[in-house]
């Protein structure tokens, strides 16, 4: 293994041999690792292969202690080059290749078709590309808010760069003086469709000084070039050593093999078992090897199991509850804003780095972080009109230390970018996602903004928690916890004002002595009768139609599921033993908390009249209560309907 300092002016002559063999050893894993899979992306990994071993020859990565906090972070964008990567990390000891060939694209191996940060030595799950640099970006961020040493280097194909999210990820890399930061790109010109300026014209070039960056041309398989353009980034030796640096590295797709070279057909296709022994003994390897392995790997069992990168812990101090009284009619949002100020009272202190901070896409007041932006300017990231790469850096931002609020619109944060959060949860981040107006709440914004289908996406994403308060008392509750949980939250509100949520006493249900519990439902009122459920704004609504059937004769409850996931069974089944239990909410019917209380109630093999009330069709512009009476979402209308249940 070759460590190089970007102390040293040039390459030696013996060092410049042990790159051009160390390729060739690379390339033949390679080779061995795609063809042994029957699958995997060889002609990218080879072109990739020298920029590869010279990032990780110059990168502060040591393999004995591969999540040293201080080590540089290398992101893979063009996760697909999962070959060239594993292959490099076996040459520098990551790892022994025998695994690595054995099980490559096998069903539990760590060592999947693209790259995993379970494998040690990759930082972040990629694949859906574009979104590398956005994390590479919440990576270098984070070393600038710690005052960490580390640097960052991004590695990325040439045919991605036709995504937005990249040039939103440029714009925010300069914004935020990311000069910690090189990318690397993997300049081929081929992409699977063909040469990559017939697939979709751009000026690549052209477009990363547009946004400010310094950049190198280098020939990508000279390791002399490519050391001294690293070097002068990793010196500060460019013209705008505040700015973010971009390496143009031409390449040649399917490096090292003469057949495979500028043919686009080996970009995503392995090559079969003849023409892998003819590549081997171009490369000077024994061609019979392959099938030595080939009969390895069928008795082979997965030993190098999947095991995810937690995010590093932060500990939060969660502070004391905000209350409001009966008299205050405010809005959630802004219970939401206060209780995020309230922790950066307690976590932001001066004179050190930053433990809470806050994200939004030009939206700071809508979302109410006016007052944490005041209090706690270095921890504020305004993104612009940028939501998916504002997504994928805050997931990598909650990696890192931090507890992040992402605060967008709901048809933003999560419609939006739903790969985004997709690809957050399987890289198992700890993201806080506040949207506010949801629902018809939105009123005359009209369908487009009305975010009424969040749930059948959100509970899509495996092992995300989903919360909605009822109330600002109940907002802060939930946002002070949120704030101690791991993983990835949702929290979702509308925009109007609500009233402040009673008990039986008239006094504030959520007040000092109400303890939220995730996966625990609020049981407002009770009764003999039949059940009302419901979350969110709705439920200020079903609380009166709750009055009303009292006078009609009728003992209903009131059960608040703030907590969708973790979901509430226990309190689902106590109400289904109470008789007829109706649905309420301001969201689609089909895909809403009504369909996942029918799931548990069958799951449970339980039968109770039951009735849905939400949304059968996207909403028009109009006022909110007129949306709702449109949708027979009014209070007359859930009385009738709720009684006509009752009677059976």
């Amino acid at each position: 293994m070759l460590k190089l300092s970007p102390q040293q002016e040039e390459l030696s002559p013996e060092e410049v041999q042990w790159f051009q063999q160390a390729f060739k050893r690379c390339a033949r894993r390679i080779l061995l690792a795609t063809t042994l899979a029957g699958s995997g992306h060889p002609g990218g990994s080879l072109s990739s292969l020298s920029l590869l071993l010279m990032v990780y020859a110059l990168a502060r990565v040591n393999p004995q202690a591969p999540r040293d906090p201080d080590r540089d972070r290398v992101v893979v964008s063009q996760g697909h080059i999962s070959p060239g990567v594993y292959s490099v990390l076996c040459e520098y000891g990551f790892f022994p290749e025998e695994p690595f060939l054995l099980e490559f694209r096998r069903a539990g191996s760590a060592f999947a078709g693209h790259v995993e940060q379970a494998v040690p030595g990759v930082e972040w799950n990629t694949g859906n590309l574009g979104q590398g640099l956005s994390a590479a970006c919440g990576f270098a961020r984070a070393a600038k808010l710690k005052g960490r040493p580390y640097r960052v280097f991004c590695l990325m194909g040439d045919g991605e760069q036709q995504k937005g999210q990249v040039i939103e990820a440029r714009r925010w890399a300069v914004k935020f003086g990311l000069n910690n930061l090189c990318v690397l790109i993997d300049y081929n010109r081929l992409q699977i469709g063909g040469d990559i300026y017939q697939v979709m014209p751009q000026d690549i070039k052209a477009e990363i000084e547009a946004t400010g960056w310094n950049l190198m041309e280098v020939n990508g398989h000279d390791f002399s070039a490519l050391f001294r353009a690293l070097r002068a980034f990793l010196q500060g030796e460019v013209a705008h050593p505040e700015r973010p640096t971009a390496i143009l590295a031409h390449t040649i797709m399917g490096k090292g093999v003469s057949f495979m070279e500028n043919d686009p057909q080996w970009h995503g296709m392995a090559l079969p078992v003849d023409l892998c022994e003819k590549a081997l003994a171009e490369l000077g390897f024994d061609p019979q090897e392959i099938e030595a392995w080939r009969e390895k790997r069928r008795r082979h069992p997965v030993s190098f199991p999947h095991a995810p990168h937690e995010p590093e812990e932060v500990a939060i101090e969660p502070g004391e509850k905000e209350e409001y009284p009966l008299e205050a009619k405010t809005d959630c949002r802004s219970a939401y804003g206060k209780a995020l100020l309230r922790l950066a009272e307690k976590n932001n202190l001066p004179g050190k780095p930053p433990k809470v901070l806050g994200l939004t896409c030009d939206l700071e007041g809508s979302v109410k972080m006016t007052a944490f932006k005041k209090h706690s300017p270095l921890a504020f990231h305004e993104s612009g009109i940028q939501e998916h790469h504002t997504a994928t850096v805050s997931g990598a931002l909650s990696k890192e230390g931090f507890l992040v609020f992402f605060s967008t619109f709901g048809v933003f944060g999560v419609d939006e970018v739903y790969n985004q959060l997709r690809l957050n949860v399987l890289n198992r981040t700890a993201l806080k996602v506040v949207c506010t107006h949801l629902g018809t709440d939105v009123g005359e914004d009209g369908p487009t903004h009305q975010c009424v289908d969040y749930l059948g996406l959100l509970l899509s994403l495996k092992d995300l928690e989903i919360y909605f308060p009822a109330d600002p008392n109940q907002t802060d509750h939930i946002i002070r916890t949120v704030a101690q949980r791991p993983g990835n939250v949702f929290v979702g509100m509308g925009r109007s004002k609500v009233p402040v949520i009673t008990d039986e006493e008239g006094q504030p249900f959520f007040g000092p002595e109400y303890r939220f519990e995730p996966g625990r439902g609020d049981w407002l009122r009770t009764g003999t009768a039949g059940t009302i459920i419901t979350f969110g704004s709705m439920v200020a609504r079903c609380l009166q139609v709750r009055e009303i059937l009292k006078e009609k004769g009728y003992e209903v409850g009131v059960l608040n599921l703030a907590s969708i996931r973790p979901f509430p069974r226990e309190d689902l089944l106590k109400a289904a033993k109470l008789g007829p239990i109706m649905v309420v909410e301001d969201h689609l019917e089909e895909t809403g908390l009504g369909t996942l209380c029918a799931r548990e109630l069958a799951l449970a093999g339980l039968s109770v009249p039951l009735k849905l009330k939400g949304l059968k069709h996207y909403a028009s512009s109009g006022k909110p209560d007129e949306l709702l009476a449109q949708a027979g979402l009014d209070v007359e209308t859930l009385v009738q309907e709720m009684e006509a249940l009752l009677r059976g």
